[in-house]
């Protein structure tokens, strides 16, 4: 690949990389960077909004229209093709057949779009989500009017234009898409502004009622103590961070992608794109800093005691680290490629998943895995272990899930079975364990996905126990609520949707009316006080209070 040595040529790669970045396609977007020496242009400090390609490119499609339309002092009107990037366009009075399917069956489709409203999948993206990017557009203050509540039944959603729209180069909602319409504010979200990036984590403290971390695009990181008041009336303003790191790193590539507390709530661990691994108290002094890793730090999680902390990196490794010694213990090299999430076992084994496909099961005593689960046939995205230690759920770019059978991990004769989850059409974003299991009953995970969908699954038979269709762009979160009686589900098109694990019905719902995508949800409990926090796009953290869900009577 040449090098862009021209202002113009850069800032013409600089698109192919804000998509690919988008898309996850972390190796190209590696190459197009490192080759096309994007870290010597002025763009490298630019930002691009995300979907800026597919925009521009559409915007191009509608001139081309134009163009081949005209006929000198007309314009043909009856033109059924429709127009590619790919084919020259040639007229006819009847649709192409294959751009009827295209349109009729974008889900079938191997290629992946991404627009403007899509979101990032954050663990799989390369060190580059700054790279040469456009000046931003400009973005309204968050009013309180941005606040709107999803109250319209599900509604098919039909379309008639002929035109090219930016609508045409992405799958196209499911069909009970829901409509939304602005009420009033509601008092149980609080929009949190003091971020001037994305925010892509946030985590409560397990110990401290009401205390939160929150980590954003810009490697900032803010705590903040929210009270457990009400937020209505004019004269109720959101908590100012009670604390915020700023001078954390002067790398131009800092996103901050995994916060995590320790068990006693008295550390937190931080990783990010910078490659390098930060320890601070929970008064936000630093505790350790390490920079063994040699490309982005996609996870940093605290074994159960807090004795050790994992870390999945780009770099194809895991480290871990000890954690009352201050110095690393051990670093893993069993991935062939990025290593892209970790999660404990218990607190001496953990796992680690990768874009290799493989899940490999360490323990501390050695450096090789002691067992390695195969079966995946895309990059796995999420690991997550069950209370009991004894199933371990992941999750996979192959559109699928798997629940594995570890309960004999540490046995001579340990054979690994799995039960696939298989339904969603595109990537499965995260899963999660219903934390609550009724006795004689099985346990459930849920799952979240690209396909716009979430799905509620039997962890024992593999069965779909139900899919929830309300999110109209990629769903990126979930969590279910700390008794195990509601799923929160957050996406791409900035809405929260409460759900009654029971009913599988919808009971709540809130959808922020700025342009914004919900990227993390974490759902905490201290005593009878509840709170869930939301990582968005705009720059803000919202704040839910369940308490004042407007829940029907079970």
């Amino acid at each position: 690949m040449p090098t862009f040595k021209t202002p113009v040529l850069q800032s013409l790669s600089a698109l192919p990389l804000e998509f690919n970045v988008t898309l996850g396609f972390q190796h190209s977007a590696f190459s197009l960077r490192m080759e096309g020496r994007l870290d010597h242009s002025h763009h490298i400090k630019k930002h691009i909004p995300r979907g800026e390609l597919v925009e521009r490119l559409s915007k191009a499609l509608l001139y081309a229209e134009v163009e081949a339309h005209w006929r000198g002092d007309s314009f043909a009107k009856n033109c059924k093709n429709g127009f590619s990037l790919l084919e020259h366009h040639v007229c006819s009075s009847e649709p192409n057949a294959t751009t009827l399917l295209a349109l009729q069956h974008p889900a079938e489709s191997n290629v992946t779009t991404a627009t403007g409203d899509t979101g990032v999948k954050r663990k799989s993206i390369s060190p580059s989500t700054e790279d040469a990017r456009a000046e931003k557009r400009a973005r309204k203050e968050v009013e309180d009017n941005h606040t709107t509540m999803i109250v319209d039944r599900p509604q098919a959603v039909t379309t008639a234009s002929k035109e090219v729209k930016l609508s045409d180069l992405q799958p196209p909602p499911p069909e009970n898409t829901v409509k939304k319409s602005k009420t009033k504010r509601m008092d149980a979200v609080r929009l949190l502004q003091a971020h001037k990036a994305e925010v892509f984590v946030v985590a409560w403290s397990p110990t401290t009622v009401g205390q939160l971390v929150s980590g954003s695009r810009d490697a900032i990181v803010n705590y903040w103590n929210i009270p457990f008041t009400s937020c209505e009336g004019s004269s109720s303003r959101p908590p100012r961070p009670t604390l915020t790191l700023s001078n954390l790193t002067t790398s131009p590539q800092a996103d901050l992608t995994s916060v995590d507390w320790n068990p006693d709530g008295s550390l937190v661990a931080i990783g990010s794109y910078d490659a390098v691994l930060r320890v601070c108290t929970s008064a936000g002094k630093t505790y350790l800093t390490d920079d063994h890793h040699k490309g982005p730090i996609f996870a940093a999680k605290f074994s159960p005691s807090g004795q050790w902390i994992a870390t999945a990196s780009l770099d194809s490794t895991a480290c871990v680290w000890d954690v009352k010694n201050k110095r690393i213990h051990r670093q893993f090299r069993n991935h062939e490629a990025c290593c892209l999430d970790v999660e404990w076992i218990d607190d001496s084994t953990f796992a680690t998943g990768g874009s290799d496909r493989v899940v490999h099961i360490v323990s501390l005593i050695g450096s090789k895995p002691i067992h390695t689960l195969r079966g995946h046939e895309g990059e796995l995205t999420m690991l997550k272990c069950n209370s009991s230690h004894t199933r371990l759920a992941t999750s996979s770019d192959d559109t699928t899930a798997r629940i594995w059978n570890i309960e004999h991990l540490h046995s001579a004769k340990f054979i690994s079975d799995d039960i696939l989850l298989k339904g969603h059409t595109r990537c499965v974003t995260a899963i999660k364990w219903c934390p609550n299991t009724q006795a004689g009953e099985h346990e459930m995970v849920a799952t979240a996905s690209f396909d716009y969908t979430a799905r509620l699954w039997d962890a024992v038979t593999g069965d779909c126990l139900k899919e929830f269709t309300d999110h109209t762009k990629y769903v990126f979160a979930l969590s279910f609520s700390p008794d195990g009686t509601l799923l929160a589900t957050g996406g791409g098109d900035g809405s929260l949707y409460i759900y009654d694990v029971k009913t599988r019905e919808r009971n709540w719902s809130w959808t922020c009316a700025e342009k914004t995508g919900v990227f993390e949800i974490d759902w905490k409990q201290w005593g009878e006080q509840s709170l869930i926090a939301l990582a968005m796009e705009h720059k803000v953290v919202g704040v839910v209070d369940p308490t004042k869900f407007k829940l029907p009577a079970s």
